[in-house]
């Protein structure tokens, strides 16, 4: 082999497994925390502002457990996020028609790579955890949106009340 092809194989070789690191198989590692961005369903918050703990499991049976979550608007929760199975899961919080949205997209580009503060990866036997502030009022779900894992069933509800002696 000439020299100028070897030297191109050696420096051309590390980059042949880049793609294996996307959605399908890895926990997704932000270079950076996420920045703290106002959605429908609340903004991020820090553990030392945390009023609860609610721990969740995932299942390979594509389950939460406990799948019904309520909450009150006001309050910033610590979700301890506990993988059971064998394979990668993750829960994500957002409205009905954004998680199906993400859903359908992650079904048509499954390695593609995200990382927002009200999503966690956790790979199996791990465990993770998303700290959210939920300052508005509604119906929202949690959903694990690996492909497939939505469409088998793997979401839950999370109701957020009015803040008690809130004008309505």
């Amino acid at each position: 082999m000439k020299p100028s092809l070897l030297l191109i194989a050696l420096l051309a070789a590390p980059l042949a497994h880049v793609p294996a690191h996307a959605h399908g198989e890895k926990k997704h590692v932000a270079a950076a925390p996420a920045a703290a961005e106002q959605t429908a369903w609340g903004i991020a918050g820090t553990p030392a502002q945390a009023t609860r703990t609610v721990t969740l499991d995932m299942t390979d049976a594509m389950r939460f457990s406990p799948d019904t979550l309520t909450v009150q608007a006001g309050e910033t929760v610590r979700f301890v996020v506990r993988n059971t199975g064998r394979m990668l899961h993750e829960m994500v919080i957002g409205t009905p028609d954004e998680l199906a949205k993400h859903a359908a997209m992650m079904a048509q580009f499954p390695n593609m790579e995200h990382d927002e503060a009200y999503m966690v990866h956790v790979d199996p036997g791990k465990t993770g955890e998303i700290v959210w502030h939920f300052n508005r009022a509604g119906s929202f779900e949690f959903a694990c949106l690996i492909a497939g894992h939505f469409e088998a069933g793997m979401r839950g509800t999370l109701t957020v009340t009015p803040k008690q002696g809130a004008a309505k």
